[in-house]
């Protein structure tokens, strides 16, 4: 009789017409529509106080509500109620990265382990280390990255330069000449793999790219301009400064097949030059490497006031980088 008497007191609170003469199950059954009626009611006025758009709109305050939840969070993680990992898990975040030695190969992480973090190698020991660390069963090129204190935007800043390695660069170098009846029996005397006018003009109209070097002479040039498009992108575009444009188109052949190289400062202010091959050994690769340094250095803009040179770095192909003293 207790439960019927406290069913009745809640039925009287909600103003419901039982009596005693009612079963318990009726007076049950009578709250439980008034509790559901009464929570219809209250999802109508919510509805009602949400607009279409604006700060009421259903988009708003559900961000709203995220963002509450966030704050929440983040004082929990604060004051150390929350444990930072289970606040990552509960929001259902992405597993934490591992670094991206730990993804390479099994070679390369053995390879890494040879070189010290942040540690600064001299030139010599430098590249005797990136010569070990090669991973490759081919022969790699070792490769010098240069971060400059330039801004590659400004004309006088944006350094270019070419220079003829003492050692070589390792590879085959196919050249080819574009010019006149003499400039091509000079090229052809001097190495050039190729050398012609009217024919050679035909295989790029084909698209035909069989070649490392072009070569042209000043008078030629106006009949490439047409290529640019072809050959800009590649690199393969005769320039003045890169030596590809002159009237000597024989000693240029010679420089070319000797391993003339050109280098270039990216938009990110780095230039990237490879000065030889892992097969060369230590001291033919220091000695690439200072001619690389000294033609770089005579390059430096006057308007340069603080470090022209910032950093350097020694990789093999697939290998890890190696930090070089200043």
């Amino acid at each position: 009789m207790a439960k019927k008497a406290e069913l009745l007191e809640e039925a009287k609170k909600l103003n419901l017409e039982v009596t005693a003469k009612n079963t318990i199950a009726e007076i049950e059954e009578a709250i439980a529509g008034a509790d559901q009626s009464q929570a219809d009611a209250e999802e109508v006025t919510e509805k009602a106080t949400v607009a279409k758009a604006g700060k009421r709109s259903a988009k708003a305050i559900a961000e709203e509500e995220a963002a509450q939840e966030k704050e929440e969070r983040k004082a929990k993680v604060a004051s150390g109620e929350l444990d930072p990992s289970e606040e990552g898990a509960k929001k259902g975040a992405a597993p934490k990265v591992r670094p991206l030695v730990e993804r390479r190969g099994k070679k390369y992480q053995a390879a890494a382990k040879k070189v010290e973090a942040n540690k600064e190698y001299p030139l010599g020991q430098a590249l005797k280390l990136a010569v070990e660390t090669s991973t490759t069963t081919f022969d790699a090129s070792v490769e010098l990255h240069i971060r400059l204190g330039v801004d590659p935007r400004q004309a006088d800043q944006n350094i270019r330069g070419n220079l003829v390695l003492p050692n070589g660069t390792g590879k085959t170098v196919r050249v080819a000449v574009f010019g006149n009846a003499d400039d091509i029996k000079a090229a052809k005397a001097s190495g050039a793999d190729i050398a012609g006018e009217a024919d050679f003009i035909d295989q790029l109209k084909k698209e035909e790219i069989n070649f490392d070097v072009l070569i042209s002479t000043p008078q030629m040039m106006s009949q490439l301009g047409k290529f640019a498009r072809l050959l800009g992108p590649k690199g393969l575009m005769p320039n003045p400064k890169s030596g590809t444009v002159t009237q000597d188109v024989a000693a240029a052949v010679k420089q070319a097949k000797a391993g003339m190289v050109e280098y270039r400062v990216d938009p990110a202010g780095i230039v990237h030059q490879a000065v030889g091959k892992v097969s060369f050994g230590e001291t033919k690769l220091v000695e690439n490497a200072e001619a690389l340094l000294e033609s770089l250095m005579a390059a430096k803009p006057s308007s340069i006031k603080g470090n022209y040179v910032v950093s350097i770095y020694a990789t093999t192909s697939m290998g890890p980088s190696i930090k070089i003293a200043l």
